[in-house]
C-alpha cells in the first residue's frame, strides 16, 4: 500500500467530517487506508463516523490518551509506504496528497515533509516553514537549543530573504497539522514519545529524524487550510500543564542527563527519564 492516513479526533465532529471528506477526494487515485483515532469524544463523533464513513478503520478510546499515544495506536496498524498525519481541523486540497507522494518518491533522503498552510481567510501561516509558533521559538532560544535548529529560522525569521512561502526548503521541524512521514524512517527512529501528551511530540519526532540523518522538507507547491482550532482554552490549567509541561520535558530530555545510579539498598532519588502529563 502506498499511503496510510491518520487523523486523531477529540470533540471536533463537524471539522472532522470535512477533513475526512477532503482526504477521500484527494486520495481518489491513490492506494491508501485511513485510520481515525477518537479520544473519548462526547460530541457524537463516533456516530458521525459510523453513519458517514463506515469503511474507515476507527479506534475508539475510552479515555483521552493524548495525541502522541493515539497516533502510535494508529501507526501500529499502518501498512503504507508513507504516513500522512493531518489534524481534524484541516481541509486538504484536491492535488495535495499526490504532489506530496511524488515529492517523497523523488527525495529518498526525506524522513518527512510539510506543506504550505493557509488560514480560512487565505493568510499564510509562517509555522508552515519553521514548524514552531513564536512561544516555542522563544523558549528554544532561551534554553540555548536553537543552535541545533539551524534550518528553522528562529533568529530574525522575518528577514526578506527568509520569506520563502513559495520556495522548497529544508527545515528542522514539521508542523503536526500536516506531515507526511516515511514509514521506514519511523521503523529506524521509533514512533512518538508518549510522554508528550498533547504538545511537543511532533517537535521531538522531527528532531529525532534529523539526528538519524534524514532530512525534513517544506513543500509549498500545494496547501491545506488549517482552522487552528484548540481543544483547550488558553491559560486554562490543562493548557498550561500540557503546553508548558511539554517545553519542560523537551528541555529535560535533550539538555539534562540524569545518570543511572545503582547502589544496593538505596533507591534512585531522581528518575533517569521524565514524564509530564
Amino acid at each position: 500500500m502506498k499511503l496510510s492516513v491518520i487523523i486523531v479526533n477529540n470533540n471536533t465532529r463537524i471539522l472532522l467530517k470535512q477533513a475526512i471528506a477532503s482526504i477521500i477526494n484527494t486520495c481518489k487515485n491513490i492506494d491508501y487506508e485511513m485510520i481515525i483515532v477518537d479520544n473519548n469524544s462526547t460530541d457524537h463523533s463516533l456516530d458521525m463516523l459510523a453513519n458517514n464513513f463506515p469503511q474507515l478503520q476507527v479506534i475508539a478510546n475510552e479515555s483521552n490518551v493524548g495525541i502522541a499515544k493515539a497516533n502510535n495506536q494508529a501507526l501500529a496498524l499502518c501498512t503504507g509506504e508513507y504516513i500522512l498525519m493531518v489534524s481534524a481541523d484541516t481541509i486538504t486540497v484536491s492535488d495535495a496528497v499526490e504532489k506530496m507522494i511524488t515529492f517523497m518518491d523523488e527525495h529518498p533522503d526525506a524522513g518527512g515533509m510539510g506543506i504550505r498552510m493557509l488560514s480560512p481567510q487565505g493568510r499564510f501561516l509562517p509555522e508552515s516553514i519553521h514548524g514552531l509558533n513564536s512561544t516555542w521559538g522563544t523558549f528554544l532560544k532561551l534554553i540555548g537549543f536553537a543552535k541545533n535548529l539551524s534550518k528553522t529560522r528562529l533568529y530574525d525569521r522575518h528577514r526578506k530573504d527568509w520569506v520563502e512561502e513559495f520556495k522548497v526548503t529544508e527545515t528542522d521541524i514539521l508542523n503536526r497539522a500536516c506531515m507526511m512521514l516515511r514509514r521506514s524512517a519511523l521503523s529506524e527512529i521509533g514512533t512518538f514519545d508518549e510522554r508528550f501528551f498533547m504538545f511537543g511530540a511532533d517537535i521531538d519526532l522531527s528532531y529525532r529524524l534529523r539526528l538519524a540523518g534524514f532530512k525534513n522538507y517544506y513543500f509549498p507547491k500545494t496547501y491545506i487550510i488549517n482552522f487552528e482550532s484548540s481543544q483547550l482554552e488558553k491559560f486554562s490549567w490543562d493548557y498550561v500543564r500540557y503546553y508548558y509541561g511539554a517545553m519542560l520535558l523537551f528541555a529535560l530530555k535533550y539538555l539534562v542527563r540524569v545518570p543511572e545510579i545503582n547502589v544496593k539498598g538505596i533507591p534512585q532519588l531522581f528518575p533517569s527519564t521524565y514524564q509530564v502529563k
